[in-house]
């Protein structure tokens, strides 16, 4: 079993305390709008697949194809478009808006981001290097990588040399992290420690591959669903109160 993962927006770093009142360092990841807007099939595609959308868009600001794609499926643009692998008892119908429902508390996941830009870096700031000397006839190198490169043979700095370059601006997958807990309210996702990317940065978070859990929703709990469930409960609430006992004669 393969669930789809969700498209969520970093919020931002908080503490929350647990019933013993211990404080955990949480990141807020909020759902937002995320919908799914279509399916891929073996027979169509030769996988099994939802294609997720998050942030609508207007027409002139997402790429043709994009545009091309959700008027095929009867959907509008979205900014973030991405693909999540299942399993075939994991398909979500085209047009359901996924909330936090989907995780639960307690629960492992993986969260993938862009990390922060750095900019050009050093050697010693981008791969942890020692740096020389302070003495014994170091002038003004002392940061510096020293030789890379060898003289007779292969006479050219090798392929994969650490060295000074951009630093950041990469996508960054962390493993394993737990759920603190969910705010259906306000479709919003609390997970222990900290996610990488800028507040405003777009995660994909899934379930942890590297941890068997049971007892999640599936395919999901969706937010017309629940929704659905609110409206009977209040409709069955006055129905009950109108109820009255028989008057014995």
């Amino acid at each position: 079993m393969k669930r789809s993962g969700l498209i969520t927006t970093k919020i931002g770093m908080t503490r929350l305390y647990d019933d013993g009142g211990v404080a955990h360092p949480v990141t807020v990841l909020s759902v937002g709008d995320c919908t799914v807007i279509g399916n891929r099939t073996v027979e169509k595609n030769g996988y099994v697949a939802n294609v997720l959308g998050m942030r609508e868009a207007k027409a002139k600001h997402v790429a043709k194809p994009q545009v091309v794609a959700a008027e095929k499926a009867g959907v509008k643009p979205y900014r973030k478009v991405v693909e999540f692998r299942v399993s075939d008892d994991c398909m979500i119908p085209v047009g359901t808006p996924l909330s936090a429902a989907h995780f639960i508390a307690g629960q492992f996941v993986d969260v993938q981001a862009t990390s922060k830009g750095k900019g050009f870096q050093g050697a010693m700031k981008r791969h942890n290097f020692g740096g020389k000397e302070a003495t014994h006839g170091v002038l003004k190198a002392h940061r510096s990588i020293g030789g890379t490169g060898m003289r007779e043979w292969p006479g050219r700095v090798l392929k994969g040399k650490k060295m000074a370059g951009q630093m950041g601006n990469e996508i960054v997958t962390v493993q394993n992290l737990k759920v603190f807990g969910i705010d259906e309210s306000e479709n919003l996702i609390f997970v222990e420690g900290a996610v990488p990317g800028a507040n405003g940065t777009f995660v994909l978070v899934s379930d942890a591959v590297k941890k068997e859990q049971n007892d999640l929703p599936i395919p999901t709990k969706a937010a017309a669903a629940q929704n659905a469930d609110e409206s009977v409960a209040e409709q069955a609430a006055p129905a009950a109160e109108t109820e009255t006992e028989p008057v014995a004669e």
